[in-house]
């Protein structure tokens, strides 16, 4: 079974002795899950788009679950920059908000300090998290599931399950639930990678572009006065300085003056 942390002096309900249709079924919503994730990734989603699929699935695969969040972590701040960046009902967002921007405590914080699930079967009597579990309780949502996500040995984020009776997750359902997390934050660690990969790539084509743009800035400097490259790249400097502007906008403001003039002259 499963490896979690249990609420302090709350026993986690037992595995429900399930029919073999209700096994199958919960099964078959866990993979339904799993593919759709999986697809997600393979057919290049964004980010954003992909944790929101995310979300929508792990409320399907994850037993008792009335809304799920997902939350990353900026890797450069840890886990106080931590964020819901989807969620399946609004109400869910605003506990994530209380949780993260208010208070700076509750299950998700905690299950990724510790890098194991934790639930909690009433909130509202939660030792751990004495300002968040009341506070939450009185917003009528009494359980929670928290899943972390975990990529070797980084944790990027977290599966929040919130429920609106008590004892809703039983070792079942975190077992499930576990199953579910584990490919998800994979799938949402290639995705970042993408779209990582993809905004390096934009930022490489604007820097080409602005160095194709200054070279021929300087080409056509050159070509009126007789001076050097380092000449002309000088005088683009002093009329970035002097303007406050940028180089590269004073570059492009000299190209397009010089295109325009040669199709006056073809006129």
């Amino acid at each position: 079974m499963t490896d979690f942390d249990a609420q302090p002096g709350r026993r986690v309900p037992l595995s429900p002795e399930l029919s073999v249709s209700q096994r199958e079924a919960d099964e078959a919503e866990l993979y339904a899950g799993l593919r759709g994730v999986a697809g997600t990734v393979a057919g290049a989603r964004g980010v954003i788009d992909l944790l929101r699929d995310v979300a929508e699935f792990a409320v399907q695969a994850i037993p008792g679950a009335d809304g799920v969040g997902v939350a990353l972590i900026d890797p450069q701040h840890g886990i106080s920059s931590v964020q819901t960046w989807a969620a399946t009902a609004v109400l869910v967002q605003e506990i994530d908000a209380v949780q993260y921007n208010e208070l700076h405590e509750g299950p998700c914080i905690t299950c990724m300090q510790s890098r194991r699930p934790t639930v909690s079967g009433s909130l509202g009597s939660d030792s751990r998290w004495p300002h968040f579990g009341g506070r939450v309780a009185r917003m009528r949502m009494h359980s929670a599931l928290a899943l972390p996500l975990i990529v070797g040995d980084q944790v990027i984020g977290s599966i929040n399950a919130y429920a609106k009776s008590r004892d809703a997750f039983s070792e079942h359902a975190v077992h499930l639930g576990s199953q579910f997390a584990r490919p998800a934050a994979v799938s949402v660690y290639n995705a970042q990678l993408l779209a990582d990969a993809h905004e390096r790539t934009l930022r490489l084509q604007r820097a080409l572009d602005s160095r194709s743009v200054i070279d021929q800035a300087i080409g056509i400097i050159r070509s009126r006065s007789g001076g050097s490259a380092d000449e002309a790249f000088e005088r683009l400097s002093r009329i970035s300085q002097t303007e406050n502007i940028k180089l590269y906008a004073v570059a492009q403001r000299l190209v397009e003056e010089a295109v325009r003039r040669a199709h006056a002259r073809h006129r």
